[in-house]
């Protein structure tokens, strides 16, 4: 809720633009403010529906008045029922000090890339703008006023720019070994990730089942702060299944890393039954040596 005021400068950009998506139905935004200031929080089928015909796309009037209040700040989302949002008057549910601080385009700017620059650590201006799918030009034009300082990257072509926080100690190398979905925030810029940790990644699942190379929801292994593979999970029962298991070339280059791997594999396997209620792990396809496997599974299982 403290970052209201810092989306300031986007929601003056669509009140500017007029429209978002949809061109807004006059009329339609005077009657939901009425109806949200009479009978409080509602969701959109509550105020009328959500779609005018059967065609994904096609908004009933209700639908994009309260899109385009919400686009404009006007409105929240307060809470969701199911995957429903409840809307609400922002007087009513943005604290008032919030409400009241009129920061301009440059302040907004300037403090979410600043956010930006210490949630990456170091970032190229590409990195910067996507964080909060802001403008690259946007970028440049507060980027001397963030406090990030420009630095070199080995193996990187583009500029860059660090936290200077960051830059302070060496890392202490807290890792998790996990299993992360194919949307996580550390690879869903694929660009990024490729750069960061030689990582390419891609969701296979609207991909022809023959040609598929690691799976249909393959998620990244991430271990000792490296991606060092994939899984492509399924369940039966209480049973996780690894469909396949895709290990990166360099973690088996030799017999350490591969039982390395091994152990880190069979750990985010059974942290990722806990997960979903399994208390079994099978593994159908791998390159990994079977009775490695099998033993770092066994040492590796919940007590």
């Amino acid at each position: 809720m403290t970052d209201w005021p810092l989306f300031a400068f986007r929601r003056r950009a669509y009140v500017r633009r007029g429209w978002r998506w949809h061109k807004v139905p006059e009329g339609a935004c005077d009657e939901i403010r009425a109806r949200l200031g009479a009978d409080g929080p509602l969701t959109t089928k509550e105020l009328g529906g959500a779609k005018a015909s059967a065609d994904w796309w096609d908004w009933s009037d209700h639908k994009i008045g309260i899109e385009w209040l919400l686009d404009i700040g006007e409105v929240v989302c307060v809470e969701r029922v199911g995957w429903r949002r409840v809307y609400d008057l922002a007087e009513r549910a943005v604290p008032g000090d919030l409400l009241a601080l009129d920061l301009d385009d440059d302040a907004c700017l300037t403090a979410l890339v600043a956010r930006a620059g210490r949630a990456l650590g170091v970032a190229t201006r590409g990195d910067l703008a996507d964080y909060y799918r802001i403008k690259q030009d946007q970028v440049d034009r507060v980027i001397e006023a963030t406090g990030l300082v420009p630095v070199e990257v080995a193996g990187w072509t583009q500029r860059a720019w660090a936290d200077p926080g960051a830059l302070e100690s060496t890392p202490k190398g807290r890792h998790a070994t996990v299993l992360l979905s194919p949307f996580d925030s550390l690879v869903w810029d694929r660009a990024r990730a490729s750069r960061v940790f030689g990582f390419d990644h891609r969701l296979e699942a609207y991909v022809p089942k023959d040609k598929r190379v690691h799976g249909y929801f393959a998620m990244p292994l991430l271990a000792g702060g490296r991606l060092i593979g994939r899984v492509d999970p399924a369940r039966e029962g209480r049973t996780l299944i690894a469909r396949q298991v895709s290990m990166e070339p360099w973690a088996t280059r030799t017999a350490a890393r591969t039982e390395s791997s091994a152990t880190a594999l069979a750990t985010a396997l059974w942290r990722a039954a806990e997960w979903v209620g399994c208390d079994d792990v099978r593994v159908e396809r791998t390159t990994l040596p079977a009775d490695l496997l099998k033993t770092a599974l066994t040492t590796t299982a919940p007590a």
